[in-house]
């Protein structure tokens, strides 16, 4: 997901998106647990992704406070 896609969504839509990612690491690192090791690319690319929606977050946060 690019960050620009990340930034059009609102503070609730983003909050969303990331329990549907908690939902899924779970699942995946379950997975990886078992022995199946194809969801390696999806978590590091889920990491990622979840940093993103963090920091734009944390940005909207910050911009709050300063107004």
């Amino acid at each position: 997901m690019k960050a620009q896609k990340v930034r059009d969504f609102n503070e609730n839509e983003l909050r969303q998106q990331m329990r549907d990612m908690d939902e899924q690491m779970f699942r995946l690192q379950f997975q990886m647990s078992m022995g199946q090791m194809e969801g390696l690319k999806k978590v590091r690319a889920m990491r990622r992704d979840r940093a993103r929606i963090n920091t734009i977050l944390r940005e909207r946060e910050l911009a709050g406070e300063k107004k």
